[in-house]
C-alpha cells in the first residue's frame, strides 16, 4: 500500500515536471535567439525550482536519481550556453542543481558528473583559472554556487569510491583549483555569508579528502588562508560566527593531518630510516613533519592573539583548539606546547563549570606531567613581566595581565604546585607593579590648605555620614577597572597561608623602605590580611591540613603587626612633616578595620589612636581629612557610641591630657591647636569644664610665644571657640546669679495721669497727718541711765544676735568652672588687642562681643573685667583697619548692653576727649562718599528729565520722573558698601547702644541726637532709643528738620494758639 502511494506520488510529480522540462529543452535547444527566449526560459526555470522545492519540503523521497537525471538534462542545455543567458538564469539553474544533488542523486552521483559539476561551479565562482574575472558575478550567485559546491562535495565524499575519485591523478588539478577557490572565498569573500559558506565547503573538503598525503599537500595553503582570516587586527572585522567557524576548521585540519595517530608512524619511521639508510623519501617524511610544525607554530602564534578579544564564543573556540591540539597532537606539535598551554590558561573559564566529559587543561596536566612544568614556567614569566606591563598606557593590557596571573594562581592551587621561587618573585612583582601604577596615576588637583586656614563644620562627623573609604591609590576613573582587577587577584592569590606569607613579606618591606613602594607594599599587605581573615572555607581547611591550626593564628599575628605599624604611622605625624599622606590614609583604614572586628573591645585602643585620628581632621589635604571623618564615624559606631561627640566626650580625659602634654612640653604645632579647637566644636559646652589645665597651658604658651602673631592667632582661635561654646552652656552661671540678671535698657517714662497726681497728693496728706499725731504724743524722758545700753551677754547669745550681720558679710557663691575659664580668657584679651595682626585684633573683638553678654549677670566678677578691658577696647575704635573698627563698635555695643550705667563716666570722659570728634569725622567721611556717588547719578539723570517710568505704590501703578525714581533707588546703590559708610553704620549701632543702656549726660545726648538726626526717620531702633530718653527733644529736632508732618492748629474759644509751622 505504501509503495503504491509512493508510485502515485512519483507519477504525479513527474507529470508536473515533464511539461516544464520539455518547454525548457525547446527554448534552450531549438530557439534561434537565446537572448530573446531568456525571459520565458527564466520563468520556466523559476517555476521548475518552486516545484522541486515544494516537493522536497513535502516528501523528499519522491525525488530519486532517475528523476534527477530527467530534470538535469534540460538544465544541462542551459549550462551549456550559460554565457548567452543572464546571470539570474544561471543562479536559478544552480539552485535547481543543489536540490538535485542533495535529494536526488545523493551518494549515487556519478564520478564523471561530479567532476564536471565541480569544474563548472569553480568556474562560476572564480572564473577561468589564471585569469582575472572582468564582470564579477552577484553576491547571491556566488553564495548559491558555494552552497551547491558544498552539497556536491558532501555527496561525492559520502562514499569511499567517490572520496577516492576526488584524489585520483586526473582529478587532482580540478580538486586543487576547487580548494584554491574555496580558500579565496574564505579570505576574500565579499559578505560574511559567503565566507561562512566557504568555510562550510572547506569542512566538507576536509571530510571528503580521506587520503592523508593529499590532505597534507593542501595543508600549507589551508593553514595560511585560515591564519590570514584569524590573525588580528584584520580578523576583528569579521563576524564572530565566521571566526568561530575558521577556528574549528583550523582545529579539524591540524588534527586530521598532524594528529599523533596519523604521524606516529612517521615519528617512529624517522629513527628506522635514519638508522638504516640515512635518507628520507616520500611526501610524509620526518623532514616534512619538522618543517610543517615550524610553520604551524608561526601560524598558531598569530591566530592565538585572538585570545585577548572580548568575544566569549571566539575564546571558547580557541580554548577547544588549544586543548584538542595538546591532546591529539601531543607528540607532533611538541614545539607548540608552550604557546598552546599559555593560551589555554588565558582562555580558561573558571567561573563556569565544565562538563565532566569535556577535557580541560587540568586533566591534561595530570595525564602529561611535562605540562605542569610548562604551566609553572608560563606563570613565572607572567609574574616577572607584570611590572613592565603595569607601565603600559593601555588599561586593557594591565587588566589582562592581572587576569592572566589570577588564572595562573588558580592552576597553581588546583594542581597543588609548590614553588618557593614563584612565591618569592610574586611579592617583589606585586610591589613593583603597584608602585608603577601609583607613579603612573595622575594625582587629583587638590589645594592643600594651611592648618590655620581650615574651618571645620561639626556636622561633618556624624553617624549618617559616609561609611566607606574612597580609593586613595589608583583612584582615577579610568583606573578603576585596573584597581578592581588587582584587588580581586589579591583576594584569590593562593591559600590562607600563602596570603599570610605574602603579606608578611610586603609588611617587612614597608617598614624598611620609604617612597611610593612603601605605600604600595603597605596597601597590598592590608588587602591580603583582610582577604585571609575573611576566608572561612571548611573545604580549604580539610584539603590543606596545615591551615587547620597555623594560618588563622598567623593571620592574626600579621594583622597585629600591621595594626601596630599603623598606630606608629598615626603617632609619627607630628614628628615628621615629610610623611606621605597616603600612608596616613591607609593607617586610618587599618585602624577602622580593627575597630570593626573588635567592636566594643576596641575601646582601650582609643587611648593610642583617637587623638592622632582627630588631629587629622585638621589636615591640609582634603582627602585625608575626609578619611579621618569617615574613620571617626565608623569607629564610633563599632565601639557602640551613638555619635562622634559621645565618643570624644567619653574619652575626653586622655585626649585633653594628650593636648596638655604637648602644650606643656612646648611640642606645639598647628595640629595641637586644631585638634583642641575641633574637640571643643564637636563636643560643645560639655567639654569646657575639663579644660582648666589646657587653658593654663595655652596662657603659658602665649607668654612664651607672644612674638609670633600667626601662632598667637591659632591659640586664640581655640580660646574663641571655647568662648563661643561656653557662652551657650547651661552651667555657666548659678541659678541665683541668673535670676539676678539686670536689663539695662532705658524705657520711656509713662505719661502722668490725673489718677497718678491724686495718688501722690493723697499719700502726702496721709504722711502729714501721721506727723501731727506724733507731735501730740509726749514722750516721757527718764534720768541718765546708770548702766550700759547693752548688757554683757553670753557669747552664744551674741553670736545668735549677730547672725543677721554675718549673713550680710557672707562671701559670694563660688563661680562655675566654665565661668572662671571665660573670665580668664576675657581678662587675657586686653594684652593682645594691640597685636600687629589685624585679623587677630578683629578676632579678639568678636570674642569680647560674644563673652560679655554671657558673663554680665554676675556683676561682681564682670565689672572688674570691664574696668580692665575698657582702655584698650576704646583704642580699637581709632584703628587703621576699617573692619577692626567695625568689630570694635560691635564689641563696645555689647559691653554697653552688659555693663549699663557702669560705663557712664567712662563714656562721658571719652566722648569729650576723642569719641565725639571721631564720630563726627566718621559721619562726614560717609557723607562725602555718598555725595560723590550722587554727583555721578545726577549727571546721568539730567538726560532723562521729563521721562516717566511706572512705579508700584499703595495706590496702584503711577508714573514718576526718572530722577525721582533714581533718588529712591540710589539709597541702595553701591555707595552703602564703601568702607566709610560701613563704618558709619557700625558707629550708629554703637551710639544707639550707648543711649539705650547707659545713663549719659544731657549735653552728650544732645550731640548724639544731632549725629543721628538724618537716620531717625528710617532707623526705628535709633528713634525708639532716643525717645526713651527724651521724646520731646527728638520731636523738636525732627520738627526743625521737616521730618514731622504739620499738625492742624487747634481752635479754642477765647484762646489764640501760636502758628508753630509758620503757615
Amino acid at each position: 500500500m505504501a509503495s503504491s502511494n509512493h508510485s502515485a506520488c512519483r507519477n504525479e510529480f513527474f507529470k508536473e515536471l515533464k511539461p516544464r522540462c520539455v518547454a525548457i529543452i525547446n527554448l534552450a535547444v531549438r530557439a534561434p535567439d537565446k537572448r530573446a527566449s531568456a525571459k520565458e526560459l527564466l520563468g520556466l526555470v523559476e517555476d521548475l525550482y518552486s516545484i522541486l522545492d515544494r516537493q522536497v519540503n513535502a516528501d523528499a523521497s519522491v525525488l530519486d536519481e532517475k528523476l534527477a537525471e530527467y530534470v538535469f538534462f534540460p538544465l544541462s542545455n542551459i549550462l551549456l550556453h550559460q554565457q548567452q543567458y543572464p546571470i539570474r538564469l544561471t543562479e536559478l539553474t544552480i539552485k535547481c542543481l543543489r536540490v538535485l544533488i542533495q535529494h536526488g542523486w545523493k551518494v549515487k552521483i556519478s564520478q564523471d558528473l561530479s567532476q564536471q559539476l565541480l569544474i563548472f561551479l569553480t568556474f562560476i565562482i572564480g572564473g577561468v583559472p589564471g585569469q582575472k574575472r572582468k564582470d564579477p558575478i552577484p553576491e547571491e550567485t556566488e553564495l548559491e554556487a558555494f552552497m551547491t559546491l558544498t552539497s556536491l562535495i558532501q555527496a561525492a565524499g559520502s562514499s569511499s569510491i567517490g572520496a577516492a575519485a576526488l584524489v585520483e591523478t586526473n582529478a587532482v588539478p580540478a580538486l586543487g583549483h576547487a580548494v584554491t577557490i574555496v580558500l579565496d572565498g574564505v579570505t576574500e569573500g565579499r559578505t560574511p555569508d559567503i565566507r561562512l559558506e566557504a568555510l562550510k565547503t572547506l569542512d566538507a573538503l576536509l571530510v571528503a579528502i580521506r587520503d592523508h598525503a593529499a590532505l597534507a599537500t593542501f595543508l600549507p595553503g589551508i593553514v595560511s588562508s585560515l591564519s590570514q582570516l584569524l590573525t588580528p587586527p584584520t580578523s576583528l572585522k569579521n563576524q564572530r560566527r565566521v571566526l568561530v567557524s575558521g577556528i574549528n576548521a583550523l582545529r579539524d585540519v591540524l588534527t586530521k593531518v598532524l594528529g599523533d595517530i596519523k604521524v606516529m608512524g612517521i615519528v617512529k619511521g624517522k629513527a628506522s630510516v635514519k638508522n638504516e639508510s640515512g635518507s628520507e623519501s616520500g611526501v610524509l617524511t620526518a623532514s616534512w613533519l619538522k618543517a610543517t610544525t615550524a610553520k604551524i607554530k608561526l601560524a598558531l602564534s598569530s591566530v592565538l592573539k585572538l585570545r585577548n578579544a572580548d568575544l566569549d564564543d571566539v575564546r571558547s573556540a580557541l580554548e577547544r583548539l588549544c586543548i584538542t591540539l595538546l591532546d591529539e597532537c601531543h607528540h607532533s606539535l611538541t614545539d607548540c606546547t608552550s604557546i598552546l598551554v599559555e593560551s589555554a590558561m588565558i582562555l580558561a573559564d573558571d567561573e563556569n563549570e565544565k562538563s565532566v566529559l569535556e577535557t580541560s587543561l587540568t586533566d591534561l596536566a595530570r595525564i602529561y606531567p611535562e605540562f605542569t612544568d610548562t604551566i609553572k614556567t608560563a606563570i613565572y614569566n607572567w609574574v616577572t613581566s607584570l611590572p613592565r606591563l603595569m607601565q603600559s598606557s593601555d588599561n586593557k593590557v594591565k587588566q589582562q595581565a592581572i587576569r592572566n596571573l589570577m588564572k595562573g594562581q588558580h592552576f597553581i592551587t588546583t594542581l597543588q604546585i609548590d614553588s618557593s621561587i614563584l612565591d618569592d618573585s610574586l611579592a617583589a612583582s606585586l610591589r613593583d607593579s603597584a608602585t608603577a601604577l601609583i607613579l603612573a596615576s595622575k594625582p587629583t588637583t587638590m589645594s592643600e590648605l594651611p592648618s590655620n586656614a581650615i574651618e571645620l563644620d561639626m556636622n561633618l562627623a556624624r553617624r549618617d555620614g559616609p561609611n566607606t573609604f574612597p580609593a586613595v591609590l589608583i583612584a582615577q576613573e579610568t583606573e578603576r577597572s585596573t584597581r578592581t582587577a588587582l584587588l580581586e587577584f589579591l583576594s584569590k592569590v593562593g591559600s590562607i597561608s600563602q596570603q599570610t606569607k605574602l603579606a608578611d613579606d610586603l609588611l617587612n618591606y614597608a617598614r624598611e623602605f620609604t617612597g611610593p613602594s612603601q605605600v604600595a607594599s603597605y596597601w597590598m599587605a592590608f588587602e591580603l590580611v583582610k582577604s585571609s581573615l575573611s576566608q572561612h572555607s571548611d573545604l580549604d581547611d580539610f584539603l590543606d591540613l596545615s591551615s587547620a591550626t597555623g594560618p588563622p593564628e598567623e593571620s592574626e599575628s600579621i594583622f597585629e603587626e600591621l595594626y601596630s605599624f599603623s598606630v606608629a604611622i598615626l603617632d609619627s605625624q607630628d614628628e615628621s612633616e615629610d610623611i606621605d599622606w597616603r600612608l596616613q590614609a591607609q593607617a586610618l583604614e587599618v585602624t577602622t578595620f580593627a575597630a570593626s572586628r573588635m567592636k566594643e573591645s576596641f575601646r582601650p585602643e582609643l587611648i593610642d589612636v583617637l587623638y592622632p585620628i582627630t588631629t587629622l581632621l585638621g589636615s591640609g589635604v582634603p582627602k585625608l581629612r575626609d578619611h579621618a571623618i569617615i574613620s571617626l564615624n565608623n569607629i564610633a559606631a563599632s565601639c557602640g557610641y551613638s555619635s562622634v561627640t559621645d565618643l570624644i566626650i567619653d574619652n575626653v580625659d586622655y585626649m585633653v591630657n594628650s593636648v596638655s602634654l604637648r602644650l606643656n612640653t612646648f611640642d606645639i604645632s598647628p595640629a595641637s591647636t586644631q585638634v583642641l579647637r575641633m574637640m571643643v566644636k564637636l563636643t560643645g559646652p560639655r567639654l569646657i569644664p575639663y579644660l582648666d589645665d589646657v587653658i593654663a597651658s595655652i596662657f603659658a604658651a602665649l607668654d612664651n610665644y607672644h612674638g609670633y602673631p600667626l601662632f598667637v592667632e591659632s591659640l586664640f582661635s581655640v580660646l574663641t571657640e571655647v568662648v563661643q561654646q561656653g557662652s551657650q552652656s547651661d552651667h555657666l552661671l548659678l541659678e541665683a546669679v541668673k535670676s539676678s540678671a539686670k536689663d539695662h535698657r532705658k524705657n520711656l517714662q509713662p505719661v502722668v495721669t490725673t489718677e497718678d497726681i491724686e495718688s501722690i497728693l493723697s499719700s502726702r496728706i496721709e504722711r502729714r497727718h501721721k506727723q501731727q499725731l506724733e507731735e501730740v504724743e509726749v514722750e516721757e524722758i527718764g534720768p541718765h541711765p546708770k548702766h550700759p545700753w547693752k548688757g554683757k551677754e553670753p557669747v552664744e547669745t551674741q553670736d545668735e544676735d549677730d547672725e543677721p550681720g554675718a549673713e550680710v558679710n557672707k562671701p559670694p557663691p563660688p563661680k562655675t568652672p566654665t565661668f572662671k575659664i571665660l573670665a580668664r580668657i576675657t581678662d587675657l584679651t586686653q594684652h593682645y588687642l594691640t597685636s600687629p595682626t589685624p585679623t587677630l585684633r578683629k578676632s579678639l573683638l568678636d570674642l569680647l562681643a560674644t563673652v560679655c553678654p554671657a558673663l554680665s549677670p554676675d556683676e561682681e566678677a564682670f565689672l572688674p573685667l570691664v574696668n580692665s578691658v575698657w582702655p584698650v577696647l576704646v583704642e580699637r575704635l581709632y584703628d587703621s583697619e576699617p573692619f577692626v573698627v567695625t568689630s570694635a563698635c560691635k564689641a563696645l555695643a555689647a559691653l554697653c548692653q552688659s555693663a549699663g550705667d557702669f560705663l557712664n563716666t567712662r563714656i562721658k570722659t571719652e566722648w569729650w576727649d576723642n569719641l565725639g570728634k571721631w564720630c563726627r569725622k566718621v559721619k562726614a567721611d560717609a557723607a562725602q562718599a555718598n555725595s560723590k556717588r550722587r554727583v555721578v547719578e545726577t549727571r546721568g539723570s539730567k538726560l532723562d528729565q521729563g521721562l516717566l517710568i511706572p512705579i508700584r505704590s499703595r495706590n496702584g501703578i503711577e508714573g514718576r520722573e526718572v530722577s525721582k525714581a533714581t533718588d529712591v533707588v540710589s539709597s541702595a546703590g553701591l555707595g552703602r558698601f564703601t568702607q566709610a559708610v560701613r563704618v558709619w553704620e557700625a558707629v550708629q549701632e554703637l551710639l544707639v547702644a550707648v543711649v539705650s543702656f547707659v545713663q549719659i549726660d544731657d549735653d552728650v545726648f544732645d550731640q548724639i541726637l544731632l549725629l543721628m538726626a538724618d537716620s531717625l526717620p528710617t532707623n526705628a531702633e535709633a528713634r525708639a532709643a532716643m525717645e526713651a530718653v527724651d521724646p520731646d527733644a527728638v520731636w523738636l529736632l525732627m520738627c526743625e528738620k521737616g521730618m514731622v508732618e504739620p499738625m492742624e492748629r487747634p481752635v479754642l474759644a477765647g484762646v489764640t494758639f501760636v502758628d508753630v509751622w509758620g503757615g
